[in-house]
């Protein structure tokens, strides 16, 4: 049944979500015995098992990290770390909060601790969002696909064999290109509107050329035509150049302060352990 409902498009493994789903209730269940039980804080056996289940859970991200770094690395499914990776990070958040209390900490080093967990967990799960959605709104609505780093190349490309194409031909055609393509062809271009509508408008835009083929001669229609496919495609890399460019920043958010979280959290455990 869980395979037939919408949000598959977004859940790759249906069985981990339902792993998690029960995770998570029976996990709100014991912390919501124990608080009948006995006050919760970091310091006493309550808080420090959960504090114990979320560092099992960091470690298990640190050996998702070996793997992706040295694949031939004998340590399973590249696929199920994945999985793990995303639905254990997350439950690292949820058992930080359990190891509190649900309480603020306190001291610089526990605010730290505390704040770098919530970041590297939803800031985990904003970029799982978007690595399902672009690459989806990508592929649906283009006809190109573009490395971010190779976009200004290309772009330089495009431009340079727009201009060659231009450069001989009557002075329709050169007015037509100065004053419609040239400017596009700079370099390349963010627009909010991509977040919209992945194409930008580019069936609009193409109806410029309509315009000035009606005018032209065979051999000049000729050149419109790849005009126009050359354009196309610097249009497609803008809509690339700006939806990828959030992925971007959010590796250089992520990932860094991921490893500074590992860090802190080692040098918790041996303040705990050794004083």
């Amino acid at each position: 049944m869980l395979q037939k409902l919408p949000l598959q498009k977004w859940v790759q493994e249906p069985r981990w979500l339902l792993a998690f789903a029960c995770v998570v209730v029976a996990g709100i269940l014991v912390f919501a015995m124990n608080m009948l039980i006995s006050e919760i804080n970091p310091g006493n056996w309550w808080g420090l098992g959960y504090g114990i289940v979320a560092g099992l859970l960091m470690l298990g991200d640190v050996l998702y990290a070996a793997k992706r770094r040295l694949p031939r690395l004998a340590l399973g499914s590249s696929k199920v770390w994945v999985q793990f990776h995303i639905y254990g990070g997350t439950l690292f958040g949820m058992f930080v909060l359990m190891h509190s209390g649900f309480r603020l900490p306190v001291g610089l080093m526990n605010w730290l601790l505390w704040g770098l967990s919530l970041w590297v967990t939803l800031s985990g799960l904003f970029g799982v969002f978007l690595q399902r959605w672009i690459p989806k709104t990508l592929s649906s609505g283009l006809s190109i696909e573009a490395v971010y780093e190779r976009i200004p190349d290309l772009v330089t490309q495009i431009r340079e064999r727009s201009n060659k194409l231009v450069g001989d031909s009557t002075e329709t055609l050169r007015d037509f290109y100065q004053r419609n393509v040239a400017s596009v062809l700079v370099g390349p271009s963010r627009k909010a509107i991509y977040f919209v509508d992945v194409t930008g408008g580019i069936q609009t835009q193409m109806r410029r050329f309509e315009y000035v083929r009606s005018i032209l001669n065979q051999q000049e229609k000729e050149k419109l035509d790849a005009l126009e496919t050359m354009y196309r495609t610097k249009l497609e890399l803008d809509a690339h150049y700006t939806l990828q460019r959030p992925l971007r920043w959010w590796l250089y958010t992520h990932v860094p302060l991921s490893f500074v979280l590992v860090l802190l959290v080692i040098l918790h455990i041996y303040v705990v352990v050794m004083y």
